[in-house]
């Protein structure tokens, strides 16, 4: 990563990214008063570990000779198709945990944790989908992956045939095939007591979470120190740039 960080043009996304400071207004929220609102309790320091996941995350991909060989755009496409269940993945191997504040859409606890910021146009994510996120990392948690378990799955997760306009997507399928055999065999070889179907749950649980829970990972973790910053963006900074 220091590498990665020294080669940022001093105008560049992710030099821009890292020397904001959280911005409060984001909590805000125009959002149905009859759900709960949540926000990170403590943004600073939990939105700035979920940043250096993201990154190391991405840097992983890098590592890995079979991405790397794809044609950039099929990697761009992977990336944003998959950064999310990704992401919490690496949440969970990191051992990052986060709390969260949660109130009513207009109250007083809320004005407290804005301390009279401007609003913004956020809509900030509802206490049961952070419980969704939660219930994810717990599992994942709960499993207590292996290093080689965690880069399989997440080689599993990470290549998907099925994202419209891949350019390789034959390739994408059978390096997919590829990482599911390699977990399965490694499954049985070590003899674990989870079986093969524990992971097929996951996969399909990180598929919903890429399509639900998108806006709620990007609100929570990342829009109060990127403001609006797009993550793809970024993404195409630090893949294009070797």
């Amino acid at each position: 990563m220091k590498k990665i960080f020294n080669k940022q043009h001093p105008r560049g996304i992710l030099f821009s990214i890292l020397s904001r400071k959280c911005d409060f207004a984001y909590f805000e929220t125009h959002s149905c008063h009859c759900e709960r609102i949540a926000c990170l309790k403590n943004p600073h320091t939990t939105c700035h570990a979920a940043f250096g996941v993201l990154i190391k995350t991405i840097h992983f991909l890098k590592s890995l000779p079979s991405f790397q060989n794809l044609p950039l755009d099929d990697r761009l496409a992977l990336l944003q198709n998959r950064w999310v269940p990704l992401f919490l993945l690496g949440l969970a191997q990191e051992h990052i945990t986060f709390e969260v504040w949660d109130f009513p859409a207009a109250s007083i606890l809320r004005g407290i944790l804005l301390n009279g910021q401007q609003k913004s146009d956020g809509c900030p994510p509802t206490l049961a989908e952070v419980y969704k996120l939660k219930m994810f990392l717990n599992k994942v948690r709960s499993l207590d992956l292996s290093l080689n378990e965690y880069a399989y799955l997440k080689g599993a997760v990470l290549f998907n045939q099925d994202i419209p306009g891949l350019k390789s997507w034959a390739v994408i399928a059978g390096l997919r095939e590829e990482a599911q055999r390699a977990l399965h065999m490694h499954i049985h070889s070590h003899h674990h007591p989870r079986d093969q179907h524990t992971f097929t749950d996951m996969l399909l649980m990180a598929s919903t979470l890429q399509m639900e829970a998108c806006s709620v990972v990007m609100e929570l973790f990342f829009r109060p120190i990127a403001g609006q910053i797009e993550l793809q963006e970024l993404f195409n900074e630090i893949i294009v740039n070797q």
